[in-house]
């Protein structure tokens, strides 16, 4: 397969003709017109005084010059994308810990990012998409003259830093994750490889642009395997038979919330997935429940293939592979890019069998958080990145996911998985997604709760569900408090967020 060590070189072996980027209900952009705009777009950065290194803050809604400008930018300095759902407050964190050279907006575009931008006198430029062009066409446009000699100019190297993310933060302080380009390529390419993706292939992206996911595993994946990504607005399940229809997708990814949103729609539009050309089912950035990968299996009527992934490691490190080799419900499969392993607290790896944390090492993981000794010093070990997951590789390789470190709930010095306790409650015919997380306890430290969202029309109580658990687990495992709710809160990305769900849910005192 062809290697690149940058995405200068990821995007140039695409056929010239051949599409790129797309969107639903409007024209695709070549592979020809994606290295001319990323061509322009480096040489526009380069007279606005920002080259290789500078930091640009991308706060754009999810589309096609989301896309565009995540390659068109990490050609020539390194993107920082924003959740344009972000506060003021949020913006100012940011910003200021990214120590942003540029903010980039979409012309027009009410954000309170302009006015803390304004604060801190970060200029604005205005990304103004060409309407009459293909998607993803764009110009920049600064709020402001802005003119200047950067340090460094022209195409970035393998070892530039591409893209700058936030850990998401839960428990501490969102940490600088620095991707070099030779990070985020090979991790395009072990996707590639891992799916079998070719020329051929086209990826209808429903995942937030903002987030690791959709920009490796959908977009740069696709490029390069000399593909085509289609962007949407976004995720939305009353949209998403519509625009397969007209896209035909030969695959798409996304998290386990979005493959059940769209499972509860798929009986509505049967005809449309017969006619379909889909190949496969990506899932990724949290576990799927064995229920929900049968499901998807049966109604679209094509592998479904869970990978596990993370930002410090340029999203994934294991996956299930492609049929004929096997696949297996609540595995994450096989390393597919990086070493992969189990070491315990000591630091010393572990044979095939033994319950420790999942460490990596490989092309594809970060070199260290940003001005962050103290973190590097937990996060590696002999030249391995610890998870902070918990799992089990068995004698074939392939990773079984207990859960992360810091979710396994200690109740009076019993150490339990929630993951456990979510597979068995899906197995109850009423039950539609569940998650299961801690509450503090007065003796017991913690304690066992779970939130539940039913099928539609099903009802069941919470005694028959603890009745359900304690035939099938310990009675330590059984959770003591079930909480019935029409949607579980998410976050930005869609996935189920255990950690702080019980504050969230008034279970916290």
């Amino acid at each position: 397969m062809y290697r690149a060590d940058t995405v200068v070189g990821l995007i140039e072996h695409g056929h010239e003709g051949d599409l790129a980027i797309g969107a639903p209900g409007r024209p695709g952009l070549s592979y020809g017109g994606l290295r001319e705009l990323a061509r322009r777009t480096v040489a526009a950065l380069n007279a606005l005084g920002i080259g290789r290194g500078e930091r640009v803050a991308l706060v754009l809604p999810n589309g096609p010059e989301m896309a565009t400008a995540f390659v068109s930018f990490a050609c020539g300095a390194t993107t920082a994308p924003l959740n344009p759902a972000y506060r003021a407050e949020e913006f100012e964190f940011y910003l200021s810990d990214l120590n942003a050279r540029a903010l980039v907006i979409l012309e027009g575009m009410e954000s309170p990012a302009r006015a803390v931008a304004a604060a801190r006198g970060i200029p604005v430029i205005e990304l103004v998409p060409e309407a009459s062009g293909p998607a993803g066409l764009f110009t920049l446009k600064p709020e402001r003259p802005l003119s200047g000699t950067p340090a460094r100019a022209g195409f970035a190297e393998a070892e530039d830093v591409a893209l700058v993310l936030h850990t998401s933060g839960t428990t501490a302080r969102p940490k600088i994750v620095p991707l070099r380009h030779v990070n985020v390529t090979a991790s395009a390419f072990h996707i590639g490889q891992t799916l079998e993706l070719r020329r051929e292939d086209v990826c209808l992206n429903i995942m937030p642009l903002f987030h690791i996911h959709g920009l490796i595993a959908a977009v740069l994946a696709s490029l390069a395997a000399g593909g085509q990504v289609v962007c949407t607005p976004g995720f939305n399940a009353l949209k998403f038979f519509s625009w397969a229809e007209e896209v035909r997708p030969t695959w798409y990814t996304a998290v386990p919330t979005m493959h059940q949103a769209i499972l509860s729609r798929a009986s509505r539009n049967t005809e449309s997935i017969r006619a379909g050309r889909l190949r496969l089912i990506r899932s990724s950035s949290a576990s799927l429940p064995p229920q929900v990968m049968e499901e998807l299996e049966q109604v679209f009527g094509v592998p479904v293939i869970e990978s596990y992934g993370m930002t410090e490691a340029s999203h994934q490190m294991a996956s299930n592979p492609l049929p004929p080799r096997p696949r297996y419900a609540g595995s994450v499969g096989v390393a597919a890019g990086p070493e992969v392993a189990i070491m315990d607290e000591a630091g010393n790896l572990l044979p095939p069998g033994s319950l420790g944390e999942v460490v990596i090492r490989g092309r594809n993981v970060m070199a260290g958080y940003e001005n962050n000794p103290e973190a590097n010093a937990k996060a590696f070990s002999q030249g391995w990145f610890r998870t902070g997951d918990q799992g089990v590789l068995d004698e074939a390789g392939y990773l079984r996911l207990t859960g992360r470190l810091k979710e396994i709930i200690n109740r009076g010095g019993e150490k339990i998985s929630p993951l456990e306790i979510d597979t068995v409650l899906m197995d109850h015919p009423a039950v539609q997604q569940v998650v299961t997380f801690a509450m503090p306890h007065p003796k017991l430290g913690e304690e066992i709760a779970a939130a539940v969202v039913l099928r539609e029309g099903a009802s069941v109580g919470e005694r028959e569900l603890q009745d359900f658990v304690s035939a099938r687990l310990a009675d330590f495992k059984v959770p003591r408090k079930i909480l019935f709710l029409p949607e579980i809160p998410k976050g930005a990305t869609g996935k189920l967020q255990r950690i702080g769900l019980a504050a969230r849910l008034g279970l916290s005192s």
